[in-house]
């Protein structure tokens, strides 16, 4: 992947972590943006792990494709076994959640995926067949006064299991939390797999990673962030996730009654586009490992994603637990006590209560269930994903040397 400029990442990795970095300033705007809640979104813990190899594009290994099929046809069973049509009752566990965003002139409002580990902002559109389109909010070109299409520019969007969506590009007004950027990139999907029609909540996503990942050719186009970072009160952004309730987003500033105590900071590695940063150590229960555990800071991935070791001294410590080919992952009796897991972050410790770690059963009513910490090892890559920056305020801070602070969530 292409990467920010050698400088970058020498003044990155020559910085220490500090509990009170400083951080850019310029006069301009601060916001903060709500999440809503997406009440079709399904918790399974084989489709949340299968998302992170799509996304990542990793090929599915043998025993997650056929966890895979065996959810799939589970849930076919009980779509037949319904009245009416698909079962759409909200879980009680937690549920993906998305951010209204308003893009065109007039403005349309579409629930999009706020999201860290990728840089595309990119839409159902009108382009789609309208098979596609249906259930969704859409994108339409045509009834935007503002749009302009960017000829000869297309974006593609491949995953390891042959999963996708591709389409043009137009820019146009974009509005998140009554901040706007007037030529905003915008991908209009006009082809799309099913995997992604499926979830009739979301409309797409805004990618926060940084800009060098951004899949439009012939010239890759800047986020959201990019564009209005400059006109922001400070080069910030902070990831305020909750545990079965929505979160919110803030921009230009961190919201001092969100956190408690210093905001710790750490330098990041943009080689790959990512926020990446390394954890210092971690914890099981109150067991303490010195292994450091580098990885990538994914508000757009559910999981918490570690390497073997970290994940086998956690499960070793949960009665009953088992690495499960038939569920896709680490599996353990809903009723075993759990330990915390608790990840290092310079001087500072954050705790993911054993609550976050449970992530739902392998299927509903099931005595079974699926751990919200599985292994990376067939991605490539550790990701930090929601399950642990629900445990901290997290601020990405993209000043010239950008960093991730991470912060004790107010209680």
């Amino acid at each position: 992947m292409p990467s920010f400029s050698q400088t970058l990442l020498l003044a990155a990795a020559a910085l220490s972590v500090t509990s009170a970095a400083p951080v850019e300033e310029s006069k301009g705007h601060s916001f903060t943006v709500h999440q809503v809640r997406n009440p079709k979104h399904v918790k399974n813990g084989a489709l949340a792990l299968a998302k992170a190899y799509r996304k990542f594009g990793a090929p599915f290994p043998e025993y997650l494709t056929s966890a895979l099929n065996t959810t799939y046809a589970n849930t076919a069973a009980a779509k037949r076994a319904a009245t009416g049509s698909a079962v759409t009752t909200p879980e009680e566990y937690d549920v993906e959640y998305l951010t209204p965003v308003s893009i065109g002139t007039p403005a349309q409002t579409l629930n999009l995926d706020f999201d860290t580990g990728s840089a595309d902002l990119w839409v159902f559109s009108t382009e789609l067949s309208s098979k596609y389109q249906s259930g969704h909010s859409v994108y339409s070109p045509s009834k935007s006064s503002t749009s302009k299409k960017l000829s000869g520019y297309t974006w593609d969007i491949s995953y390891g299991d042959g999963s996708g969506a591709s389409g043009d590009v137009y820019t146009d007004v974009v509005n998140i939390g009554g901040v706007s950027f007037a030529s905003q990139a915008v991908e209009a999907a006009s082809t799309i797999s099913t995997e992604f029609t499926e979830d009739t909540n979301n409309d797409g996503l805004v990618g926060l990673a940084f800009s060098s990942i951004n899949t439009v050719s012939p010239k890759s186009q800047k986020t959201f962030f990019d564009n209005v970072k400059s006109s922001l009160t400070s080069p910030i952004f902070a990831a305020n996730l909750n545990h079965g309730a929505a979160g919110s987003y803030d921009f230009g500033f961190a919201d001092s009654s969100k956190y408690t105590g210093s905001i710790t900071y750490t330098s990041v590695s943009t080689s790959q586009g990512f926020w990446q940063f390394t954890a210092a150590g971690y914890k099981v229960g109150t067991t303490s490992y010195s292994t450091k555990v580098s990885g990538i800071a994914d508000t757009g991935t559910t999981l918490l994603l570690l390497p073997d070791a970290v994940v086998k001294n956690y499960y070793g410590k949960v009665s009953g637990a088992q690495n499960s080919n038939a569920y896709g992952g680490y599996v353990f009796p809903c009723s075993a006590s759990l330990p915390t897991f608790t990840y290092v972050v310079g001087p500072a410790s954050f705790v993911i209560p054993a609550a976050y770690l449970n992530y739902a059963p392998v299927t509903d009513g099931s005595s079974t269930c699926y751990g919200g910490l599985q292994s990376s090892a067939g991605i490539g890559i550790n990701i930090y994903g929601d399950i642990a920056l629900k445990a901290a305020y997290v601020v990405f801070n993209g000043a010239s040397t950008p960093q991730l602070g991470f912060a004790a969530k107010a209680t």
